[in-house]
């Protein structure tokens, strides 16, 4: 039999085309209907912001390669130009189904709940009244109409602002050509208002309707012809030359407020648009076709997150959660005697992350503590742990490494950052060409005994308190001396580039993660040609990496029993008969956003279990400082294993599989017809107060999920895509 190459591009999905199946799961979220009604209408506002930032991003990178003449070719096989005509036709494809979501399934559910949308037309008196009020003193003033002609150029579109387009004609004299108009909206109006209705209804009416409306008013002297509302996307890439810079801070700073004024790379514009509109537009902004979107409703589904926070009606809403309460002890003595008793481990949302905001806060403010080494990647605007750390500076020796290219998110840190050195703090801003993404916090004390000890907190999620209350994530904290110790000397190599040949017991990127998670792999692939327990659960965002890939595959062929949950892009392909049969690859997209990364390994009847901050993606491994750490602690990995990887496993209602295809399928039915929710599940084991922790961080025994639930066939791939796999009963064991 010839061996078979791995590299053949038919063993990989396309990752962009696999970014947009992962936003198509976000959208079944919305036009589910077991979901609470305003959750369906975030969701499908969730998935337009998604849309934009890959547009942003990812099509950007697209023109601008194929302007280069870029002869990369990807890994399953297609140039850049068939890339990007692959991509546009699914995005037109999937807008479609968006606005088919929006006209046919959630406006008529909304409408039987009397939350309606209304054009200016359809409203009674009173609500005209209250829209023209408001345009009238609030609108009216803020806009600026342009005529364009010789002497008033088009003018500058920001990146994704609301702009409505006209056709005019002069009422006296003059050319009888059509003039085209233009009218930006400020983005401190609100894109829907909500105006009265009668008895507990509750309606609304998009603010371009209402400029439209009263649009006569804006061109005096002019004949409307035809109106639109558009918008437009820019490229919002940045670009630096990070050795030639003085200054990394202000050369992103820059770069960010160039970011509005990009090229642009997308038109949306309403599908009944008259056709001059539509040409003058994309002759404009020079866009081809393929990247024009008529849309059949609101040029920014988006907007559609105010409907859902302005919508007084909690029963339409997810049930409020708190997390469970964790104070690891009573004061600085009693929380860090308490770690050095034992690590301890925390599941975010369904934990609080208050504990680690009190972890930081009783650091800054302990006289005994000496000094506090700290990672931000991205946290909130009014962050309680950079407040901390602005605290404790002029107290002790305070050292944060602020990511500034952190997506999207440069603007805030860039605030941090100049704030942070204000206030005394040593800021750093990682090392040159590679992204800060590890999730460290590294405190040393001067404890009562008279020892200087090192402390730390290791995350898989950022220092962010307000998304942690719906991003699922762990945080492990530790006085292990050969971690502490590890973490340590990565903090050298973020300000010093003082680099090591390892980090033992820390997988560290871009040094070893990458060929020791291959080797890890490779160690379960000789486990299993000699008959030992071998098996691979893997949970992360994406998989991208074609080594890493080709390193599964190979262990799939020596018999290596494989389970993938993969939130995002996956471009292994599963349920190939000779290369994957023994590789299962599941996402899942529900309440919370799942952003956790767990590695396990059989080991031969030894497990390891990794927790980090890293995908298997190119990024992640060769791009970006990241940190995976061990859970040494038995207990710990018992119960990520039973506990979490068990229930992601076990999930039949918010889980989809992956086909050979590149599609994604929901499980079939549990034979009771009653379906299982790992979020539900952690949520619901939160509240009954039966997890690992006890109120005040000491441990007690967590429990088996396992005994609790017997999966199925229901969570089993279809036949297709498992041709010579096991049976789920075995499959599914999690140790």
């Amino acid at each position: 039999m010839a061996r078979v190459s791995l590299d053949d591009p038919r063993y990989y999905l396309n990752r962009h085309v696999q970014w947009l199946e992962f936003n198509r799961r976000v959208l079944e979220e919305a036009r589910d209907p077991g979901n609470p009604l305003l959750e369906r209408v975030k969701f499908l506002a969730i998935t337009a912001n998604n849309l934009d930032e890959f547009v942003e991003v990812r099509v950007s990178s697209f023109l601008q390669e194929i302007e280069q003449g870029s002869q990369r070719i990807s890994p399953d096989g297609l140039t850049t130009e068939q890339e990007l005509a692959k991509v546009t036709e699914a995005m037109h494809i999937f807008v479609r189904d968006q606005y088919k979501c929006w006209n046919e399934e959630l406006l008529p559910a909304l409408a039987k709940q009397s939350i309606r949308v209304l054009s200016v037309s359809d409203l009674d008196s009173k609500a005209a009244q209250t829209a023209k009020t408001f345009y009238e003193r609030r609108v009216y003033p803020m806009l600026t109409p342009v005529t364009v002609d010789p002497s008033h150029p088009f003018p500058h579109v920001l990146n994704k602002a609301l702009c409505i387009s006209f056709l005019l004609r002069r009422k006296r004299g003059g050319d009888s050509k059509p003039l085209f108009g233009v009218v930006t909206v400020p983005r401190a109006l609100p894109r829907l208002l909500r105006v009265p209705a009668a008895g507990d209804a509750v309606h609304y009416v998009f603010l371009h309707d209402i400029i439209s409306t009263y649009a006569p008013k804006l061109y005096r002297g002019y004949e409307i012809l035809a109106s639109a509302p558009f918008r437009i996307t820019r490229n919002s890439n940045l670009y630096l030359e990070e050795e030639e810079t003085r200054s990394l801070l202000d050369a992103v700073d820059s770069q960010v407020a160039q970011r509005r004024k990009g090229w642009a790379v997308r038109l949306e514009i309403e599908a009944g648009a008259h056709p001059d509109i539509v040409d003058r537009l994309a002759g404009t902004f020079e866009l081809d076709p393929p990247l024009v979107f008529r849309v059949n409703g609101p040029v920014n589904l988006q907007r559609l997150f105010h409907l859902y926070e302005e919508t007084p009606r909690p029963d339409l809403k997810y049930a409020p959660f708190s997390p469970k309460p964790i104070r690891i002890g009573r004061d600085a003595d009693s929380l860090f005697n308490t770690l050095r008793r034992q690590d301890v481990l925390l599941h975010h949302p369904y934990e609080s992350y208050d504990a680690v905001v009190n972890f930081l806060e009783t650091a800054a403010h302990d006289p005994r503590v000496l000094s506090i080494k700290q990672t931000l990647y991205r946290t909130s605007s009014d962050s309680p742990i950079a407040q901390a750390l602005l605290e404790a500076a002029g107290k002790k020796e305070v050292t944060v490494v602020v990511e500034l290219k952190a997506s999207f998110d440069e603007a805030s840190n860039i605030r941090w950052a100049r704030s942070l050195e204000d206030a005394g703090v040593q800021v750093f801003h990682g090392l040159v060409g590679l992204k800060t993404h590890a999730k460290l916090a590294l405190v040393v004390r001067h404890d009562p005994d008279g020892k200087i000890r090192r402390y730390v907190h290791l995350g898989t999620g950022n220092y962010n308190p307000s998304t942690a209350r719906f991003y699922s994530d762990f945080s492990l904290f530790t006085r292990d001396d050969a971690i502490t110790s590890a973490v340590h000397d990565v903090f050298n190599f973020l300000t010093a580039y003082a680099e090591q040949p390892h980090y033992k017991p820390l997988l560290v990127a871009p040094t070893d993660l990458a060929k020791t998670c291959i080797a890890l792999i490779d160690r379960e692939t000789r486990h299993a040609r000699r008959g030992r327990p071998a098996r691979i659960i893997a949970k992360f965002n994406g998989l991208l990496d074609p080594p890493v890939i080709q390193s599964l595959y190979r262990a799939s062929q020596a018999g290596v029993e494989i389970d993938l949950i993969v939130r995002g892009q996956c471009t292994l392909v599963p349920g190939l008969r000779g290369i994957s049969s023994r590789i299962r690859v599941r996402s899942i997209v529900g309440r919370f956003l799942e952003h956790s990364r767990i590695f396990y390994f059989e080991n031969g009847g030894k497990p390891d279990v990794y927790l980090g901050s890293a995908d298997w993606m190119p990024r992640n491994l060769y791009a970006r400082v990241e940190v995976l750490f061990p859970l040494k602690d038995p207990q710990l990995r018992e119960r990520i294993c039973n506990e979490v990887l068990a229930a992601y496993l076990s999930d039949n209602r918010k889980a989809r599989l992956l086909e050979p295809d590149g599609c994604y399928v929901r499980p079939r039915s549990v034979r009771n017809g009653h379906g299982f929710s790992a979020q539900e599940y952690l949520m619901n084991l939160a509240q009954s107060g039966d997890l690992s922790l006890n109120n005040n961080g000491t441990r007690k025994r967590s429990s088996n999920l396992m005994q609790i639930y017997t999966p199925s066939e229901a969570t089993s791939p279809p036949e297709a895509a498992t041709a010579d796999a096991p049976s789920q009963e075995s499959s599914n064991s999690v140790v």
